[in-house]
């Protein structure tokens, strides 16, 4: 199955574009208790979430505990959340054997169904994250931190910001391969969330921003999400899974999901 369908399939199925990063910080989740805090908010989450979005930093940050519990993490939400997308947040981008061997350790030792990458190494570097027609790359485009504007909005020749030129470069590389790479735009910016849209109407876009970050969850589900009121998968970590116990999780991402069908069901309906 195509990365777009299994999307689309992942989406249906949880009849939701919520996508759930499992991101718990190096102080508050010791290793050894990795595994046991993600299967709880997996658990409670399974049938409202489309995706999950392990961080790769915070297991990194616990050495080869931090390994293990991510490779525990991916099979269990194999198990316990089947429908469901795994995103590898990682942000990977090097030249190209290099990045052949981060897709490797990505999709096959890993078992992620996607990895972020960075685009600013060029088209040669993308290619090994999109060789493979079931699996995708979400790439940085314009993102949610406030120095993200630093050098994505720089003008460039034609007075354009640049993370337009990049996103227009993405839709490329994607049409060479298999169609099967998505932006990563914040929430945080939702003028030029719109723009991007606009200029890539077919791909998906990973949304990042929301909850602690203060993204406008309204405002971005309107701008982002496609003709079809999908193709956006919109991404809520700490507020999340730092609710509280299993019903706590539970309550803030069904309070989620619902907040966005409220502004997309229009779009779809109408």
């Amino acid at each position: 199955m195509l990365f777009t369908d299994r999307i689309a399939k992942a989406m249906e199925a949880a009849g939701s574009l919520l996508c759930v990063g499992l991101d718990p910080q190096p102080g508050r989740t010791p290793a050894d208790q990795l595994l046991d805090f993600n299967t709880r908010v997996v658990e409670a989450t399974a049938d409202l979430a489309c995706a999950f979005k392990p961080q790769s930093a915070f297991y990194e940050a616990h050495g080869m505990p931090g390994w293990q519990a991510l490779a525990d993490t991916v099979a269990m939400i194999r198990r316990v959340a089947p429908h469901a997308l795994v995103i590898l947040d990682a942000k990977r981008g090097d030249i190209g054997h290099s990045s052949a061997a981060y897709a490797k350790a990505a999709f096959d030792v890993f078992g992620a169904d996607a990895l972020t990458v960075s685009p600013y190494l060029g088209g040669d570097a993308v290619a090994p994250f999109l060789e493979r027609p079931d699996r995708g790359a979400f790439l940085l485009c314009r993102t949610s931190n406030p120095g993200g504007a630093d050098l994505q909005s720089v003008p460039t020749a034609n007075g354009e910001p640049l993370y337009l030129t990049v996103a227009e470069r993405i839709r490329e590389w994607s049409n060479a391969h298999h169609a099967n790479a998505g932006l990563v735009v914040g929430a945080t910016c939702p003028h030029e969330l719109a723009q991007v849209r606009e200029r890539c109407p077919g791909m998906p876009i990973l949304l990042p921003g929301i909850g602690v970050q203060g993204g406008d969850l309204e405002t971005s589900v309107a701008a982002g999400v496609d003709a079809s009121a999908r193709g956006l998968l919109v991404s809520a970590s700490r507020s999340v899974i730092y609710a509280g116990d299993g019903e706590a999780i539970r309550a803030e991402a069904l309070r989620l999901a619902r907040a966005i069908d409220r502004v997309r069901r229009p779009t779809r309906d109408g």
